[in-house]
């Protein structure tokens, strides 16, 4: 009798899962995909749903977890090296671990899981050699190339090296899960090497109830104001447009410090009154509703979630084909358009063919919407429930 089966002819008890992560009270994406699975496997398929976390104690979480998941904190404090330099980062981290790994094993030896889900953070280091009997499976939320990002051009060759020995000992410890999940194909093909990759992309995080007219002709785009979501790019293109289309505005909403684009603005002479520059939005949805057209201009992406919002919303979007992501989600041409990476005329160009022909929008729009469906959450969860069933069969 396997050990799902309570008896001669009764059902299957539910899977037991445990996710490992370092918190929950931060308002990141990550927390936000892990808490709606929890949430959604417990909740759907009747799982037993652990989440293991090891900082952020007596903190609230952000975003709203079912009861039916438990919470277990092993109190670790890794958030007590960001304080640290990388040297003196060093001996602390090794005490953190042993305390991490020993915690970690009497726990997952009491709870006997079926599935033990890492996060791939610090755990990832010694989880396969714990022997609590459970299936072991990665998940990875950014793409290979930036993942645990060190600095090209930094000096420090300590770093350099260090950063070269753990990739290679990270692909060792990857290859012994039982599934890697990455969230696009694209990155998918960079694990050489791995013959356990399987690709499940993060779902929708809200269902719209309603889709743009595309009326207003605004152009939105969201992130946070750093490199990597590349808004000094989109506003070299939007300087290209606003003569071409006085009708049209900009509006972007994220955190973050916004003064340097504020500047660029000016040197560029763009018209302040019909580009706003705006802090995070307490309702995207409904700026994505007020608007006609998305623009992605990120250099690189774990997924590119954005995306996927504005065209549940009904938004047409042109977005760099940046890696990794919009190649996955975008279909050229049928729900959206791609421009070459960092190429800003050419997402001039595309942008300008959207906002010039109605007709063009309102049929990229309706391919959106439909491709938009792909990742709903009960859509998803079905490709994790397959995957679960999977590795738990192997089993028995």
């Amino acid at each position: 009798m396997s050990g799902r089966e309570s008896g001669q002819g009764q059902a299957a008890r539910p899977l037991r899962l445990v996710y490992l992560t370092p918190s929950l009270y931060i308002a990141g994406g990550v927390e936000r995909v892990l808490t709606l699975k929890a949430n959604y496997f417990a909740d759907h398929f009747g799982y037993d749903v652990t989440i293991v976390l090891t900082d952020g104690k007596d903190k609230p979480f952000f975003y709203p977890l079912s009861e039916r998941v438990k919470v277990v904190q092993l109190d670790i404090g890794f958030e007590q090296l960001w304080q640290l330099s990388f040297l003196r980062k060093i001996p602390v981290y090794l005490r953190k671990q042993r305390q991490y790994k020993r915690r970690l094993t009497d726990l997952l030896t009491s709870l006997r899981p079926d599935i033990t889900i890492s996060l791939l953070r610090r755990e990832i280091n010694f989880l396969c050699s714990i022997g609590d009997g459970s299936r072991k499976i990665g998940e990875l939320h950014v793409n290979r190339a930036n993942y645990r990002n060190f600095e090209a051009n930094d000096a420090n060759w300590l770093k350099r090296l260090f950063a070269g020995w753990w990739m290679h000992s990270l692909v060792g410890h990857l290859r012994r899960l039982d599934r890697f999940v990455v969230l696009t194909h694209e990155d998918a093909a960079a694990w050489t090497g791995l013959e356990n990759v399987e690709v499940i992309p993060d779902p929708l995080s809200f269902s719209p109830g309603a889709v743009s007219t595309l009326s207003r002709q605004r152009v939105v785009a969201v992130g946070r104001y750093v490199y990597q979501k590349g808004f000094d790019l989109l506003l070299q293109a939007w300087a290209r447009l606003q003569e071409q289309f006085p009708e049209w505005e900009l509006a972007v909403y994220g955190a973050g410090n916004r003064e340097p684009y504020e500047r660029l603005m000016q040197q560029l002479g763009i018209d302040g009154r019909r580009c706003h520059l705006n802090g995070p939005s307490d309702d995207i949805r409904a700026e994505y509703l007020d608007s006609g057209l998305l623009a992605f201009s990120s250099r690189f992406e774990g997924f590119g979630m954005v995306i996927v919002e504005a065209m549940a919303c009904g938004l047409p979007v042109v977005s760099f084909a940046c890696p990794c992501g919009p190649k996955d989600i975008i279909s050229d041409g049928e729900d959206g358009l791609l421009a070459e990476p960092g190429n800003v005329d050419q997402l001039a160009s595309k942008l300008a063919a959207v906002m010039g022909s109605r007709q063009l929008a309102q049929r990229l729009a309706a391919g959106a919407r439909q491709k938009a469906q792909e990742y709903d959450m009960s859509v998803l969860a079905e490709k994790w429930r397959t995957l679960f069933e999977t590795v738990y069969e192997s089993t028995v």
